[in-house]
């Protein structure tokens, strides 16, 4: 069972992950953010990932610390599930439309962190999460997770449609990163590691 359990607790915020990357996209989220809930729950189904996020945070100074360390605890939860991510695709890449919206991910889970976001937001928060906190959430993720992440949101009107066209593209990739490949047993690396 490729699965992992992640606790994380700071003065701000206290964190609960659980994770198994071969499941049906069952989920249980509840991160005191109602539109985080909603694109974790889009990582979910699209990735067909079974996901419990528990998170308790400062939310009465705002929601930056609870989104980046759910982020943070996301990542470190697909980090632990890889293990030695032996026998994985390991890099993938996703298309997603929603609607008007179209966004595109890639990703590597190749040992080394990295993160290019490029995505442009008309409105300053889609329900109560700052859109600038979304960069800074897969940013936070690729740094956990030990992944490089390139995201992007081609075009788009509408807020919410673009973010939610940028996590399916997230998950699909994921899906596709974190696969067996039948044909491969060992670290996909010329290196023979992904460290």
């Amino acid at each position: 069972m490729r699965t992992a359990r992640i606790e994380r607790k700071t003065n701000e915020t206290e964190i609960l992950i659980e994770l198994n990357l071969d499941g049906f996209g069952q989920h249980s989220l509840s991160t005191g953010i109602g539109f985080l809930d909603h694109m974790l729950s889009h990582l979910a189904v699209h990735g067909l990932f079974d996901l419990t996020v528990r998170a308790r945070g400062d939310l009465q100074v705002d929601p930056h610390h609870t989104a980046e360390d759910t982020a943070l605890a996301l990542g470190k939860a697909f980090d632990q599930a890889l293990g030695e991510r032996k026998g994985i695709v390991r890099m993938a890449h996703a298309y997603a439309p929603m609607d008007e919206a179209l966004a595109f991910v890639a990703l590597d889970f190749s040992g080394r962190p990295y993160a290019v976001i490029e995505a442009e937001w008309d409105a300053p928060a889609v329900g109560a999460l700052p859109t600038s906190l979304i960069a800074h959430f897969l940013e936070s993720f690729a740094v956990a997770a030990r992944c490089a992440l390139h995201a992007r949101v081609l075009y788009g009107h509408d807020d919410h449609h673009k973010a939610e066209a940028l996590f399916k593209a997230l998950a699909r990739a994921l899906r596709a990163a974190v696969a067996l490949d039948p044909r491969r047993e060992d670290v996909p690396s010329t290196k023979g590691t992904l460290e």
